[in-house]
């Protein structure tokens, strides 16, 4: 809870600055000069990029802890195996040991999100985050294609147009 507490103050920080920086590149537009626009355009394209930057890492967020939710729901979430230093750190010896089995467990079924789901947070206990958030965003499109029944009537229809058998959703029903 302290996490998303201080996520969400300094995010409301970040876009206050947002709307502050906003504002000044504005002013300096309407100075009107050769030298002032530009300028405030630039000062306008900033806080619209760390906009961007912001709400994705917001959704990614929301996504992971949705496909955490779902997966403690599953009772899949994977088990705290791991040697803590006196500290509490992680033993990084034990944290190798969980990501081989992990790297394995994804190997085994590269379709199945949890497995990637389990791969991204040993990955994170091996404190590598870029592969983390990569694997992590690999288990939400793998989930989320798995969850879509758009998708997936489309790659049904599509079968049937190559096999010439009736047309039915993922859950069995029938196309008209």
């Amino acid at each position: 809870m302290r996490a998303k507490i201080t996520y969400f103050t300094l995010a409301a920080v970040l876009l206050a600055y947002f709307v502050l920086a906003g504002s000044r590149g504005v002013l300096l537009i309407e100075q009107g000069t050769a030298i002032t626009v530009p300028f405030g355009l630039a000062v306008l394209v900033l806080p619209l990029i760390g906009v961007w930057f912001l709400w994705q890492t917001t959704r990614f967020a929301h996504n992971a802890e949705r496909l955490a939710r779902e997966l403690e729901a599953e009772g899949g979430l994977p088990p705290d195996e791991l040697r803590r230093t006196p500290s509490g750190r992680i033993d990084r010896d034990s944290a190798d040991e969980v990501f081989a089995r992990r790297k394995a467990e994804a190997e085994a079924a590269p379709g199945d999100w949890r497995s990637w789901f389990r791969l991204a947070v040993a990955y994170r206990d091996a404190r590598d985050t870029p592969r983390a958030r990569k694997a992590m965003q690999h288990a939400i499109s793998l989930h989320d294609s798995a969850q879509d029944p758009v998708h997936d009537s489309v790659q049904d229809s599509v079968q049937d147009q190559d096999g010439g058998g009736p047309r039915t959703t993922a859950g069995g029903e029938q196309l008209l």
